[in-house]
């Protein structure tokens, strides 16, 4: 079974990846998510934004000019993908469970990377690398595709087309084998048209994790992140932290 350390769309298949979920595709988001991040920016400009998983850069590539931008995932692919679309941000290979880049930012955002925290573990790891890169009174931002409430089952297809003859179709089947669990799986099939017009078909699995509002509102709290939930457009539980300063942070222990 892939794993999450191996999974094809971002490696392999990863040169797709502009195809599949170009920088067009998050204007409406981007622009939901502005006034959020804007909640731990200081006045001055331009204010400072880690992403945690950034991926290809799409979603970067509409924060860039309002912030000046970090951006971080543990896949050398889905980074040249960014740097292609993002050339004037920094670019760090690194894992959101574990990065330490020692030094602190106004903003740190954590985007769809989230799901693949499988464990309760992994989502405490990767918020204390948030915390750890939030200066306080900054803001950390965690964008789950779903909690355990708001999962369901569906399908999703979609796709684009190159300038150079190439073109990309997928379906993508979001299932869960045992309800019992925290993970659910994903699976991706892809109809790739290589410029020369022959199309290839590939398939790549994903497992996802999935927790309840209560564990993440406790998850939160441990690393001293005041949170909230902004019930957005997608029906997605956006949370939306400060952190306390560290006065405060004793006053609460």
């Amino acid at each position: 079974m892939t794993t999450s350390r191996n999974l094809r769309l971002y490696s392999d298949l990863a040169a797709w990846w502009p195809l599949m979920s170009p920088p067009s595709d998050y204007v409406e988001e981007a622009a939901d998510l502005l006034p959020l991040l804007h909640e731990g920016a200081p006045a001055s400009t331009p204010p400072t934004l880690l992403e945690l998983g950034s991926g290809g850069g799409s979603l970067a590539s509409h924060l860039k000019n309002q912030f000046r931008l970090t951006l971080t995932d543990r896949s050398p692919a889905m980074l040249a993908v960014s740097r292609a679309v993002n050339p004037e941000c920094e670019h760090i290979t690194g894992d959101m469970m574990s990065l330490d880049l020692g030094r602190e930012f106004d903003v740190v955002l954590v985007h769809d990377a989230i799901m693949y925290a499988l464990t309760p573990d992994a989502v405490r790891s990767t918020l204390r690398t948030a915390a750890r890169h939030c200066r306080p009174g900054g803001a950390v931002i965690v964008v789950p595709d779903c909690v355990r409430e708001t999962f369901e089952p569906a399908t999703e297809s979609d796709g684009h087309d190159g300038a150079d003859g190439s073109g990309l179709r997928y379906l993508m089947w979001t299932w869960d084998r045992d309800p019992g669990d925290a993970v659910f799986e994903v699976d991706y099939a892809f109809l790739l048209r290589h410029p020369d017009g022959h199309v290839t078909v590939e398939h790549d699995r994903h497992q996802e994790g999935c927790f309840s509002r209560e564990d993440w509102l406790t998850w939160f709290a441990e690393v001293h992140l005041d949170v909230r939930i902004h019930f957005d457009a997608w029906k997605r539980d956006v949370f939306v932290a400060i952190k306390r300063r560290q006065q405060d942070a004793q006053n609460a222990t």
